[in-house]
C-alpha cells in the first residue's frame, strides 16, 4: 500500500539551545513508510560516522524509522523551512506542507 500524506509536527519558534524534536508520521503506507527531513528543500543527512557529522556540523539526529528529527541544542542556523517525505517504495513518495521553524 503506498504511503498516504505524513502528518508533520514541526514548531513554529524554538529558543536558542533547547532541545527540540520536529515529527513526521503516516499510517498507511504497508511496509512501513520511511522518511526523510528536508530543509529549505535540501535533502538532510543522516548521522553515520561521528568525524564526517561534525566537519559539516551535524546539530541533529535523523531516525528514518520512526520519522523524527531531533536537534540536541538548536541554534540560529537551525531556522529554515522543514517538511518530511513518507516512501515505502509503492506508489508515489508523500510529502507534508512546509512548515517554518524560527529559532
Amino acid at each position: 500500500v503506498a504511503p498516504t500524506t505524513p502528518v508533520c509536527e514541526v514548531p513554529s519558534s524554538a529558543m536558542t539551545g533547547t532541545v527540540v524534536e520536529l515529527s513526521c508520521k503516516e499510517t498507511e503506507g504497508s511496509p512501513p513508510s520511511e522518511y526523510q527531513w528536508y530543509k529549505n528543500g535540501v535533502a538532510l543527512l543522516e548521522k553515520t560516522g561521528t568525524s564526517s557529522a561534525r566537519a559539516i556540523n551535524i546539530t541533529y539526529t535523523m531516525n528514518k524509522k520512526s520519522g523524527t528529527l531531533l536537534f540536541n541544542t538548536v541554534t540560529k542556523n537551525d531556522t529554515g523551512e522543514y517538511f518530511c517525505e513518507a516512501s515505502n517504495g509503492i506508489g508515489l513518495s508523500q510529502k507534508c506542507s512546509v512548515k517554518r521553524m524560527q529559532v
